[in-house]
């Protein structure tokens, strides 16, 4: 089995998704991120797994369902914020981030039988999962992070340290209001995607138009 890593921002006005502000306010960026959020962990919360983690910077809120071990993140770039949350891993572990609410238990059940890690690439570049099946920060540290080639370069240590990889689907993360209204699509019956509908008729932004 395997240990689930959730690394994530406390959803505050200001603090997260910031990128969608306009066309929405910080609080309304906010909402969407505590339902992206939500929906993440909820699928976390299905998956099967040893122990469940949420890495997170910040305080815990409503929002956190229980069976989750609350750890924060070290100081630094994101690059060792990550190889943090490996680092206090015993075993296989399967990181992922908030960004991606139309992720889903099955996406989350990875075996390691045959693979030494499991990357999740992203449409921007980056990447929304990375499973090691013996976590070892140094891999991820000093990858640039929040890049177009951050996905390539991190996979790429990957290979080059023997690993065995094997591909998860690519997945979008939500950074933009375009983002939002097509991920939101993926996943109709989400917290997000309630969320976002709300937000967007609030603001007339017509997101994604």
């Amino acid at each position: 089995m395997t240990t689930l890593l959730v690394i994530a921002k406390e959803p505050l006005p200001g603090r997260v998704k910031t990128r969608l502000t306009p066309p929405f306010s910080p609080a309304e960026a906010a909402a969407l991120a505590e339902a992206a959020l939500a929906d993440t962990l909820r699928a976390v919360a299905a998956a099967p797994a040893t122990r469940r983690v949420l890495v997170l910077d910040g305080a815990p809120g409503p929002w956190l369902p229980p069976g989750f071990d609350v750890v924060p993140q070290c100081a630094g770039g994101l690059d060792l914020r990550l190889a943090d949350a490996f680092a206090g891993c015993e075993g296989p572990a399967l990181l992922i981030g908030m960004d991606t609410p139309q992720v889903t238990p099955e996406l989350l059940t990875v075996d390691f039988s045959d693979h030494d890690a499991w990357f999740g690439p992203a449409e921007d570049g980056g990447f929304w999962a990375l499973g090691l099946a013996e976590p070892d920060p140094a891999l991820l540290r000093g990858v640039p992070m929040s890049a177009p080639l951050t996905g390539a370069v991190q996979r790429e240590r990957l290979v080059a340290a023997g690993l065995r990889v094997r591909d998860l689907p690519r997945l979008r993360d939500v950074d933009t209001a375009a983002d939002a209204a097509a991920v939101a699509a993926l996943a109709p019956h989400g917290r997000f995607a309630a969320r976002l509908a709300r937000c967007t008729a609030h603001s007339g932004s017509g997101a994604g138009r």
